[in-house]
């Protein structure tokens, strides 16, 4: 045919389509108030140098729901852009000797062209990049609306501190201890740094949960767990001999008869106070000074204490109860203090045992089992025992028993409160947003001012490694306020901050009269459809919902939150082959490089390397990573078989949210489908003269193809809007090309039912391989783009059946099937039934007792 290669060419296809595209502007948006809006966003990506098939999975399924929703006359929006800062990019500019900034610019140009080469229908004209001056100036002047709203402030915190280089380490920094490049033993120190009070909105954000109906319930319930809202007692305990008090919070004052010791942080008034008296004391004070103080490792690590000395005395008992030093304990989390009930927390258990402190039980099981406290501490609510007057009571009507009491003796008070902590957002690295705070001569400190803003970050820099250039260049921090001089802060903002308000900037990004031009975020948002990985679930996802917030107090958006509807999708794994090496290490070889054999089940046997024929390990399938060396390079793929290929493989090959398991032989079928596609419209236009479809003329054959066509569009239409599951609709696309065999004749009919069935399946398919879409629509004799036309609608008529196949059976056991008008009554089927060959012959001698029909399904004989 004319125009159409005869073979399925994709470099030149795809091509062919991008300047298309580009020439025609296809995906620039702007609002059109009376039509409806869609806004689709995938997690903009950090610009570590080249995108990896994780990137190319998250992207792909954005692309496939934008151009679907734009297939349904919805006025699309897809934007994209470079979460530009943060400590990588200062690693590699220590490694390459060069500036964050310039390596950072690379890797954002060679990223964008391959994104652009995956035919991705970005409005490329709002790409933003968190490094751009124009970005952070308004995160700048947004922090300086929150400090005059009393939502920032400044205190004292807990940091990994390297002696050697003087400098803070980010926790991956430390490794066993020591910082990364000097070995030194990492410090706990503390250090002034400034926090947003995500506090004060913890009700709100977690009240909220409950409107995100579109949301998966585990992102929802780990945003829960984490926000972490508890209903319990602040009570406090006297000293022995001491004036002051241990405060403490506890969410089950039921157990307050159990308390058998109580535990401090190494950081705690009373923990510096036993430090200065005893010298073990002090030792282990100084070696929790070199212990990590993330939460998580807290929960896993060894639980160890030391005795101060001090005794606290039980406000129920007035028993003396030994005060430890206990590493499990955090000053940032609660008072710094913990009342411990060995007999009912397994973290108290465990430090109970170790150090030969009392175990009591004060809470029995309501069900009446026996229970051994000493063995294995019991965790849940039952019937308290050995409490005094308490003893009897349910765990419930004790809480508030010893609740009133504690206040009637004014030692407590009933408290919510949420395991979340304020945000802290300081960095103490260069390559971030710098904090916009100056400090005047008289150590006062205030905003910059905003006609004094961005707070620009120096690019021509060099790293050493060791000290943060704002640090380093006494000039830098220079200033004046009012005509006195002043100096600016030197820290910089965490990266989450940046990535916590962009997805609203991608609708005004150009609007230099403030942070958003109202009308358009008002406009576009909330996003109408949020895609990114689970690890993101709480921290991100978290703190956008409170920029959120905070964006509507101060007037700038009208909504409540920012995502409307959010899919995780799962992670791309690839098969792992490894050498064991002498030195007791693994070398790791990339799948490309090993030749494999495989049973029938498709399971590898046996693996080589393809350079020499030595055997290799296999290691099983793990998450694509650096680590592992079984990286796919989405690069080469691309080349090989065409970005359409690669995007068909990854929404095929599993639903969106599960993992997907790479696979080569795969990718091949993906190509083969196209291949195949391509050359079925490629022989149906060959024909000289298709006629307009004539649906009274068509034949039982035709009509089947048909309808299959049209059920086929119902199908696909409910998977990709409503259940996002991709794979499927592929799935049935591919059935409906399998049934066009059916029509294999050149009679007029026959080739109309084939055109429809070709044009409905690349309008199908047109999200998903819009490259190959674009040229075989073209090719199918339109004028417009199938990137411009409307979604294919499912003709109801056509899937009404004629004819359906109904199961004849005797006595229960099928003997036949038939295919019978639909709209056979009864009667008309049992009669059908009983004069079927089969159904004679085995019920012949017999006497029928009983015909039982099920319209539509079946007619079951009943004969002895």
């Amino acid at each position: 045919m004319a125009g159409m290669d005869e073979q399925y060419n994709p470099r030149d296809v795809e091509q062919k389509a991008r300047t298309f595209w580009e020439e025609n502007d296809t995906f620039t948006v702007m609002e059109e108030p009376g039509k409806p809006k869609y806004y689709c966003l995938s997690m903009f990506p950090y610009p570590s140098g080249k995108l990896h098939m994780g990137h190319v999975r998250n992207y792909t399924i954005g692309d496939v729901i934008s151009r679907y929703q734009r297939m349904q006359g919805k006025n699309v929006l897809q934007p994209m852009g470079w979460d530009a800062f943060g400590l990588p990019a200062e690693n590699a500019a220590i490694a390459n000797k060069s500036a964050p900034a310039k390596w950072t610019r690379a890797n954002i140009e060679y990223m964008k062209n391959q994104l652009k080469q995956l035919g991705f229908g970005y409005d490329w004209n709002r790409e933003l990049a968190t490094c751009d001056p124009d970005y952070y100036r308004w995160e700048q002047w947004f922090f300086a609306r929150l400090y005059e709203k009393g939502l920032v402030y400044k205190k004292m915190s807990t940091v990994n501190w390297d002696p050697v280089d003087q400098t803070v380490l980010a926790n991956e920094q430390v490794v066993d201890g020591r910082g990364w490049r000097s070995g030194a033993l990492v410090e706990q120190k503390k250090i002034p740094q400034w926090f947003i009070r995500i506090t004060d909105y913890a009700e709100e954000l977690l009240s909220d949960l409950d409107t995100l109906e579109d949301w998966p319930e585990q992102v929802k319930t780990m945003q829960r767990n984490w926000i972490g809202k508890s209903t319990g007692t602040q009570l406090r305990f006297g000293l022995k001999d001491r004036e002051e008090e241990l405060e403490v919070y506890t969410t089950r004052p039921d157990t307050l008869m159990g308390v058998t010791y109580m535990a401090v942080a190494a950081e705690h008034p009373l923990a510096k106070a036993a430090a200065e008296r005893h010298r073990d004391v002090e030792a282990f004070v100084e070696e929790c000074r070199h212990s990590k103080v993330s939460q998580a490792e807290m929960d896993t690590m060894e639980k160890k204490g030391i005795d101060t000395g001090f005794s606290a005395i039980h406000p129920l008992t007035q028993e003396a109860i030994p005060v430890y030093v206990a590493n499990f304990v955090l000053m940032e989390y609660g008072t710094g203090a913990l009342m411990a009930v060995p007999g009912h927390d397994d973290r108290d258990h465990e430090f109970a045992r170790k150090y030969r402190l009392p175990i009591k039980q004060v809470i029995a099981a309501a069900d009446g089992r026996e229970l051994d406290v000493q063995e294995r501490a019991f965790t849940g609510k039952g019937i308290l025992v050995s409490s005094g007057k308490y003893s009897g009571l349910t765990s419930e009507e004790a809480f508030e028993a010893i609740a009133d009491y504690l206040e009637d003796k004014g030692i407590g008070k009933r408290t919510v409160n949420y395991r979340l902590r304020d945000w802290g957002v300081s960095r103490q690295r260069y390559w971030g947003a710098p904090i916009p705070v100056m400090t005047l001569e008289d150590g006062t400190e205030r905003p910059v001012p905003d006609d004094q803003l961005p707070v620009r970050l120096p690019e021509d820099v060099e790293m050493d490694g060791v000290q943060s250039p704002l640090k380093a260049d006494p000039e830098w921090c220079k200033t004046e306020f009012n005509g006195q001089p002043a100096t600016l802060e030197t820290d910089t903002f965490d990266t989450f901050m940046e990535s916590s308000w962009y997805y609203a900037r991608f609708c005004s990004p150009h609007y230099d009269e403030g942070m958003l031009d109202p009308a358009a975020a008002n406009y576009w948002l909330p996003v109408d459809q949020y895609i990114g990985g689970i690890e993101h679930a709480i921290l991100h996802l978290l703190y956008a919902r409170f920029f959120h917030k905070l964006l509507r107090d101060v007037g700038l958006v009208d909504s409540s939150e920012p995502f409307k509807r959010l899919l995780t999708q799962g992670m791309v794994l690839a098969e792992t082959y490894y050498r064991n090496e002498e030195n007791g290490g693994k070398t790791w070889f990339n799948p490309s490089d090993v030749t494999v054999e495989r049973d029938g089940k498709g399971q590898v046997i046996r693996a080589v390397l393809t350079s020499d024929g030595q055997p290799v390990e296999i290691g099983g399938v793990t998450k694509m990573s650096k680590s592992k060396n079984n990286g796919i390079d989405p690069q080469a793929i691309i080349e090989q078989y065409g970005a359409d290929t690669v995007r068909l493989f990854m929404m095929f090959a599993a639903p969106p949210e599960q993992s997907l398991e790479w696979s080569d032989s795969g990718v091949e079928g993906a190509h083969r489908f196209l291949k195949r596609l391509w050359r079925n419209v490629r022989e149906l236009m060959t024909s000289d003269d298709i006629p307009a479809l004539d649906e009274a003329a068509l034949n039982t054959n035709q009509k089947d193809v048909r309808r299959k066509t049209h059920e086929t569009i119902a199908k696909v239409s409910d998977d990709i809007s409503r259940r996002l599951t991709f794979n499927t609709s592929i799935a049935a696309v591919m059935e409906l090309m399998n049934e066009l065999g059916k029509l294999a004749d050149d009679e007029p009919q026959s080739l109309a039912v084939r055109k429809e069935a070709l044009e409905s399946a690349v309008l199908m398919l047109s999200p998903i391989v819009p490259h190959i879409c674009h040229d075989l629509w073209k090719a199918l004799g339109h004028d417009t783009p199938v990137v411009d036309a409307p979604w294919p609608e499912a003709d109801e008529k056509a899937m009404v059946r004629s004819e359906i196949e109904v199961v004849f059976q005797v006595n229960g056991k099928v003997r036949a099937k038939a295919s019978v008008p639909a709209d056979a009554d009864k009667a008309a089927l049992e009669k059908l039934a009983l004069e079927n060959e089969n159904v004679s012959r085995f019920t012949e001698d017999k006497t029928v007792r009983k015909v039982i029909v099920v319209p539509g399904k079946l007619v079951n004989v009943v004969a002895n």
